[in-house]
């Protein structure tokens, strides 16, 4: 279970995200939407640990995390894709992936033992990262720079790293951003795939209404920083404070 308590962050005198307490439960896939400078990305960040709270905690399975570094919290469980990708670009596909891979395992890799053993490793540690590139289609690509890779492949790519790191809670922002008609539905495949596995958490900032519909579970919806509206999507996007706030019927008083 992931759970914010009162998290805040404040710039200056402007209250980027304001007391926001949400519980995120397993085998739910919770859309965050609102309109532009509601504090979606801010709230990802601040769960993450890219960005202080200024107040409040973040907590994953009863563990507060809100003193963590944001590798310290990926170790712990949350897994982060961005809306640009954050990849190695000389490195092949393999080897990306197999460096997702083997930052989660124990092994001879991290022990400096005889060489036989750190090969054995190496093995497994690639045959692991084969797998997992097989299962979102890039295996003919292995072999290619991260570089020369389209668009899309790279945020295939970046969904495989999230996978390699085998996560509790995967937290996408704008999985979709850049993407052609033609790619976005690969990437949106793959979440489906994820949403199957009923021990995962998945929350997804995402402007698309369409794809929020479609996999949604649960939407909340941020406004000015706080949250307004909280539940099942067609009782959220039907509810005249979403109404106001985010397809911009009219102005929602602060």
């Amino acid at each position: 279970m992931l759970e914010t308590q009162n998290l805040t962050v404040r710039f200056g005198g402007h209250v980027a995200v304001n007391a926001v307490s949400c519980r995120f439960a397993p085998g739910t896939l919770t859309a965050i939407v609102g309109p532009n400078g509601a504090g979606k990305t801010t709230y990802f960040n601040l769960i993450s640990g890219q960005l202080p709270a200024s107040a409040g905690t973040v907590h994953l399975n009863g563990r507060e995390l809100s003193g963590l570094s944001a590798s310290a919290r990926t170790r712990a469980g949350l897994g982060r894709a961005f809306q640009l990708t954050n990849l190695f670009p000389n490195l092949s596909v393999l080897e990306n992936v197999r460096l997702a891979v083997q930052a989660t395992k124990e092994g001879a890799h991290r022990r400096g033992l005889n060489l036989w053993s750190i090969w054995s490793d190496h093995a497994a540690l690639t045959q692991r990262a084969l797998e997992i590139l097989q299962s979102v289609s890039m295996s003919a690509q292995q072999d290619a720079p991260v570089a020369s890779l389209p668009h899309g492949d790279q945020r295939k790519l970046e969904v495989a790293l999230l996978m390699a790191l085998e996560p509790a809670v995967y937290m996408f922002d704008e999985p979709t951003a850049g993407m052609s008609h033609d790619e976005a539905p690969v990437i949106l495949d793959l979440i489906r795939q994820l949403k199957k596995d009923k021990t995962k958490t998945i929350l997804l900032v995402e402007h698309k209404m369409d794809v929020v519909r479609e996999l949604a579970d649960r939407i909340i919806v941020l406004h000015n920083g706080a949250l307004v509206a909280d539940g099942e999507p067609g009782e959220v996007m039907a509810s005249s404070i979403v109404q106001e706030a985010y397809m911009g019927k009219a102005k929602v008083a602060a």
